[in-house]
């Protein structure tokens, strides 16, 4: 099984691109819901997070509440890198798992869409690596709209991942999706077409 590893940054289009991989018929893995698995009551890291962060940042149903975690981390660099201590080994090992078992289901391509994909080490279970990337003043609109928090909140979590320069340096292929959704599709589509030939995989 041949894995991509498809980063970018909080709102560049990455969940647009790994649809359409998906629609080609590529499995696709989000670190984004192992991460919620992470979270939930139960899995070792939710002890270690409510012990690092305290109870305030549980919802009511005694679940991790992500957006109250996020507004502790995002504010304070060293807050940030405590929980990906926590977080960050177990959704690798989490990952690994499901990676083998879409493997042992017999996909031929998997993607694992994850924003920090560099930043946690994570790029060593790809084969390689496609990053999104927009202008933050874009990005920041496009996850105001979407998510309700403030275009300056979204900026700041700009500024606590890593640049767009360093993951292009580090990536395989680079989709630019400043554009229209067409222009993301097109690209997107250009690149599986290459990825096929140079692995001559069948069309789905």
């Amino acid at each position: 099984m041949y894995v991509i590893g498809l980063t970018g940054g909080i709102g560049s289009g990455k969940s647009t691109v790994a649809e359409v991989l998906r629609e080609q018929g590529a499995a696709i893995l989000s670190a984004d819901l192992v991460g919620h698995e992470v979270y939930q009551p139960g899995r070792p890291a939710w002890q270690e997070i409510v012990d690092a962060f305290g109870r305030e940042v549980l919802a009511a149903d005694g679940s991790i509440d992500r957006k109250k975690l996020g507004a502790v981390v995002f504010s304070d660099p060293k807050e940030l890198k405590r929980l990906n201590n926590i977080t960050h080994p177990r959704m690798k090992g989490m990952m690994r798992e499901k990676l083998a078992e879409l493997q042992r289901q017999g996909a031929a391509v998997a993607v694992l869409e994850a924003a920090l994909l560099f930043d946690a080490g994570w790029d060593d279970l790809a084969d390689e690596v496609w990053v999104t990337v927009a202008p933050p003043q874009v990005v920041a609109r496009r996850t105001a709209e979407r998510s309700g928090i403030s275009e300056q909140q979204v900026l700041e979590r700009i500024k606590a991942q890593m640049s767009d320069e360093e993951r292009t340096r580090r990536a395989n292929v680079v989709i630019d999706t400043d554009g229209d959704l067409d222009g993301t599709r097109r690209q997107a589509l250009a690149h599986w077409a290459a990825l096929q030939r140079r692995l001559a995989l069948p069309s789905a």
